[in-house]
Parts: C-alpha cells; sequence; structure tokens
C-alpha cells in the first residue's frame, strides 16, 4: 500500500504504520487493489472492543485515504463474528478507576464524555471517510459493534447474522445514535426500549442495512458492492457521499450523538449501572451479561442500592479467602 507522508489531510492524526495495529490489520485487497480491507483480528474473543480499537480504526480509515489507488474501504472481523461489542471482560469486571467506570464518588461525567466522545468520532471516521465504507456483517454486530458498523456507508449482513444494542437495557447508550436516523422513529425505540436483537433478513427489511444474503453468499455480496464502487472515480463518491452526510447532519445526527454520549456515561455510573458492574465483578461478565440479556427485571433505584451493597460485602469476603 502507497501511502503518502505526513498527516491525514482530513482528520490530521498521525497516520499510523501497519505493523503497529493491536486489534485490527490493515491491507489492499490482493485481487482489488482499488479494495482495502480493515479486518478486526481479536477473533478468540468475537473481536471485542479494547481501549486501542476506536483509535486504530481511526488511524487505519486515514492510511487507506492516504493511499492515492484505494477507492473503497471494507469492514470486516476475523474468525466468527463481526464484532460482539466492548469487551466487558476488560471493561466491566475490574475495580480499577478508569474514566467509564470511575469508583469514587462523586463520579465525574466530564471525564467520562471525553473519552466516550473520543471513541464516538473515532468510530465516526468511518462515516466521515472520504472514501465509502462497507460493514460486512457476519454473526454478530452487537452493542458497540453495531456503532462501528451503522457508522459504515453500507451495511452488508448473512441473513442468519444478528444487530442490535443490548446494553439499553442496563449500562449502555448508542453513542453514535444511528438508529433513528436509518430506522425511523417507532422501529428505532422499538429496539432501544428492549435491547432486542434483529437479523440480517429482518435488517433489511426494515431499512437498516442495505443488504442481507446467505452466510455463504456474503463474500461474494460485499465484494461485488466494493467493486461497483470503486470503478468510480474517487472525487465523485467523495462528492456524492457528501450530500448525503450533510443532509443527515442536519437532521441533527451529530446532536444526537452528544446526547447519547452524555447518556451512555450515566447509564455506567446510575445505580443500575454500577449494579450491573458489581454482578460482574462478583460471578463473572458471563453472568451479567446474561442476567441483561434474558429480560429478567434489572434491579433499579434503591433496590439496586441494597443489591449493590450485598455484591460488594461478597466481593470483600470472597477477597478476603473465606471458603
Amino acid at each position: 500500500m502507497t501511502v503518502t507522508e505526513g498527516p491525514d489531510p482530513y482528520f490530521g492524526t498521525p497516520i499510523v504504520p501497519f505493523d503497529t495495529y493491536r486489534t485490527l490489520t490493515l491491507a489492499q485487497d490482493a485481487g482489488n487493489p482499488r479494495v482495502a480491507r480493515m479486518t478486526f483480528n481479536r477473533a478468540s474473543r468475537l473481536n471485542a472492543i479494547t481501549d486501542d480499537t476506536p483509535g486504530e480504526i481511526r488511524a487505519a480509515v486515514a492510511a487507506a485515504n492516504a493511499c492515492d489507488g484505494v477507492h473503497v474501504i471494507i469492514v470486516q472481523g476475523a474468525g466468527p463474528a463481526f464484532c460482539a461489542g466492548y469487551d466487558i471482560g476488560l471493561f466491566g469486571e475490574g475495580r480499577d478507576e478508569h474514566p467509564c467506570k470511575q469508583e469514587a464518588v462523586p463520579w465525574d461525567p466530564m471525564l467520562d464524555y471525553r473519552l466516550m466522545r473520543r471513541y464516538t468520532d473515532d468510530f465516526m471516521a468511518l462515516w466521515h471517510s472520504p472514501k465509502p465504507t462497507i460493514a460486512r456483517v457476519q454473526k454478530y454486530a452487537i452493542a458497540g459493534g453495531s456503532d462501528i458498523a451503522l457508522c459504515c456507508d453500507q451495511v452488508v449482513m448473512a441473513e442468519d447474522a444478528r444487530i442490535g444494542y443490548m446494553p439499553t437495557r442496563v449500562w449502555g447508550c448508542p453513542t453514535t445514535a444511528h438508529w433513528t436516523y436509518r430506522l425511523g422513529p417507532e422501529r428505532a425505540k422499538r429496539l432501544l426500549l428492549t435491547g432486542d436483537l434483529i437479523t440480517g433478513t429482518k435488517a433489511e427489511s426494515w431499512g437498516l442495512v442495505s443488504e442481507a444474503v446467505s452466510a455463504g453468499e456474503l463474500d461474494a455480496a460485499v465484494d461485488s458492492l466494493a467493486a461497483r464502487m470503486a470503478g468510480v472515480p474517487t472525487g465523485m463518491l467523495m462528492m456524492q457521499k457528501m450530500v448525503v452526510n450533510e443532509a443527515m447532519e442536519r437532521m441533527g445526527l451529530l446532536a444526537s450523538q452528544t446526547l447519547a454520549t452524555l447518556f451512555d456515561g450515566i447509564t455506567r455510573h446510575n445505580p443500575e449501572g454500577l449494579w450491573f458492574r458489581r454482578q460482574a465483578q462478583a460471578y463473572g461478565f458471563k453472568s451479567a451479561v446474561e442476567w441483561r440479556d434474558s429480560g429478567r427485571p434489572i434491579p433499579e433505584g434503591e433496590t439496586a442500592r441494597q443489591a449493590i451493597a450485598e455484591l460488594d460485602a461478597f466481593i470483600a469476603m470472597k477477597n478476603s479467602g473465606y471458603p
């Protein structure tokens, strides 16, 4: 991949050498060098998001845009899934201080916002990329993984893949806020008020994604779409994308992201969010996720505070070595 030297002209961030990524790879397609493939490479964790992932997405987008030969960027996941969201094992189980899981009282909402806004803006590099982006979704694009997919210009899913934002039940608000703009208010509420997942087939029928195909046809469908776009001059691609993005942003997308990013911080530090984190710390993140996604009522308010006290006592006893 031949890359222009110096800072990226669109985002102002340094162009990171391709061998320095920790959570993804970036390469031109061997069969069509007009296509760049950004591949999440934490397959054993279903490509769950770490602290490194958002910034590496932005850096990879910058690098692909700086490569004169690239016209289109495919975003994909290695292994069985596209992306299963933030790695709760990293963000939920530990009790160390972090802007997204502050244990001190009172918590600092602006400290949380600064970090999460950076993550949101990093994901939105896919949206702002002058060269079009296509998400290739197999198995899961859930929670933060759906944020990444929906920041892309086109999403092609396997029919049996799942997309949704389960943390809207507890401990999350989708910061990129694309749901309403793609689905309209009623269907957006249908998903965000339940945390339900939908299949690629339903996502296509609802207009959330551009295409759903059988798992065996996914590569061919994505490659065909990328090749069709790749034949168009980069200047033409950039202008058409800018017109559509401008219309979306005038409808309030960026303002919605500000509100959603603030609310996301609140969901992780209100009594319900603290209960979820304590459940993960006491019994493991799988236990917390199973409760969240089962449809069981989430402890709230004073009930959540009482549950937190009980979980804190259990954690202290466990850490003391008491059998």
